[in-house]
């Protein structure tokens, strides 16, 4: 008579489906075997019992042996006889569940998850292949976001890093759907904009740069108005980051409450900076040299630049 040795979950009083189970005892099913009708199921994986019952340790967990008539179906036994050969601990139902190492969670292949279906380490969400991702189905490293392929991203669905905001294939975006870098407007494809739809730089309005065009512009404009020059020097403190990474010793008690979970994971959180804070943190920083290049740009308006930046240069 053909034998199976497999695992089953019981309620936390050793009951399954009303039927009172005993460890050490046989039990046998009268009349036809049919899953999920009549019979006694197990599933020959661990893991594969969690897609019936909550993966939950006050559950009591048992190695059983199948005999008689057994029937399987995808990853369902059922038969005609189970042994409840001996329960076993929540500590080995981890190791058989995870090919990992200390992972609370369920079909991890990595290290210290406390989500599900990771094949990266340290996460606490599900489905990550990357690693310390508090979101879910990251395949980058960092992410408390969710479905992100690059790294560090706060937000969802982004293929660049240290991105806030979503659906951005660029870099350091706290907008949406940019495919540029820094920028805090939507569909920018160029980089540190606080409007939407730039193909430039630095712009606060929108739709800069025309559309449909093949070829170059005779002119630029900058400061609202054309230039002949067609190169600049740019002030390096023009080029700023719109998020940082704040470590756990430095938030603020508000902080570590509403980033508990990043915090654990990660060792610390991404910070989105207003798009005119951005500015001044880099122009405090910049040098007397760097500052003065400023008033140097073509077209120079203090007025223009303080709407932009929130900076005044007189």
């Amino acid at each position: 008579m053909e034998k199976i040795n497999a695992y089953k979950v019981f309620n936390p009083d050793m009951t399954c489906r009303g039927f009172q189970y005993e460890v050490g005892k046989e039990y046998e099913a009268k009349g036809d075997i049919l899953i999920c009708e009549n019979g006694f199921h197990a599933c020959e994986k661990l893991a594969d019992c969690f897609n019936y019952y909550r993966f939950d340790p006050s559950n009591k967990i048992a190695e059983v042996v199948l005999s008689g008539t057994i029937i399987k179906e995808n990853d369902k036994l059922c038969a005609q006889k189970i042994k409840i050969k001996k329960l076993i601990s929540w500590e080995t139902a981890l190791t058989l569940c995870n090919s990992g190492n200390s992972n609370s969670g369920l079909s991890n292949s990595g290290h210290c998850n406390s989500g599900d279906s990771n094949s990266g380490n340290w996460n606490s969400g599900d489905s990550n292949s990357g690693d310390s991702n508090s979101g879910h189905s990251n395949s980058g490293d960092s992410n408390s976001g969710n479905s992100n392929s690059g790294d560090s991203n706060s937000g969802d669905s982004n293929s660049g890093h240290c991105n806030s905001g979503h659906w951005n294939s660029g870099d350091s975006n706290s907008g949406n759907w940019n495919s540029g870098d820094y920028n805090s407007g939507n569909w920018n494809s160029g980089n540190w904009n606080s409007g939407h739809c730039n193909s430039g730089n630095w712009n606060s309005g929108n739709r800069n740069s025309g559309h449909l065009n093949s070829n170059e512009p005779d002119k630029i404009r900058i400061f609202n108005k054309y230039t002949d020059r067609t190169e600049f020097e740019f002030p390096e403190y023009f080029y700023f980051d719109l998020t940082e990474f704040v470590s756990h010793d430095t938030a603020t008690p508000e902080e570590k409450e509403i980033y508990k979970k990043e915090i654990e994971v990660c060792g610390g959180f991404l910070r989105t900076l207003d798009y005119k804070q951005a500015w001044q943190k880099s122009y405090n920083k910049a040098s007397d040299e760097d500052k003065a290049k400023t008033k140097k740009l073509p077209n120079f308006d203090s007025d223009i630049f303080f709407e932009i930046t929130g900076i005044k240069i007189d």
